[in-house]
């Protein structure tokens, strides 16, 4: 029997994200998450907001890590995970209800730059208007780190794969903005994180 995929970094910073996630999410109805990663953001999420709908996604590579956590789970809300590659055209989900809420986590860091910009594109082409989309992660402040261990951090990152980093925030800002985004919020997060809130125009 496989092991369950497990993040510690996921267990930290999942109550300090529901908390404003239970707020931003309120109306909501049908949550598309990008890079469910393990599963474990999805099915603590979808415990505590039974309300809505949670799409999983990520690569093929990642579903039975997040479909061991879904076994496991007693919630109906949180859906399969369907594959999601940002280099292809976004598949068309089955469901009835439209997508008027994203969510995804420390991903554009992981990323290359164009599959940031497509991963933009993407919330252009598929979301409703008035749609909520929450963005966490570490991000850079008019080009300087933010600590001393998110510098660190972006060494490693760029040891590994030399197209991913933190990103600056600015950048982003300009990606949202040209794909109909306009920022609510730019929360402070545990570890030099952010959680980002835009709403669609």
């Amino acid at each position: 029997m496989m092991n369950k995929p497990f993040s510690q970094a996921c267990d930290n910073n999942k109550q300090a994200i529901l908390t404003i996630l239970t707020e931003v999410f309120s109306q909501t109805k049908q949550v598309l998450e990008i890079g469910s990663g393990t599963g474990q953001h999805a099915v603590f999420f979808g415990q505590h907001l039974p309300h809505l709908t949670w799409q999983t996604s990520d690569l093929f590579s990642n579903h039975s890590g997040i479909n061991l956590w879904l076994d496991e789970s007693v919630i109906d809300n949180v859906q399969r995970p369907v594959v999601i590659d940002l280099n292809n055209p976004w598949p068309s989900l089955n469901h009835n209800l439209r997508i008027d809420g994203l969510y995804t986590a420390n991903t554009l860091h992981i990323i290359s730059w164009p599959l940031v910009i497509k991963f933009f594109e993407g919330l252009r082409d598929n979301l409703v208007n008035k749609a909520k989309v929450c963005i966490y992660g570490p991000f850079n402040y008019h080009g300087q780190f933010t600590s001393a261990s998110n510098a660190y951090f972006d060494t490693c990152l760029k040891e590994r794969d030399s197209h991913s980093g933190i990103r600056d925030i600015e950048a982003v800002l300009l990606l949202a903005h040209s794909a109909g985004l306009a920022l609510l919020d730019d929360h402070v997060m545990p570890a030099n994180n952010r959680l980002l809130v835009f709403t669609k125009i």
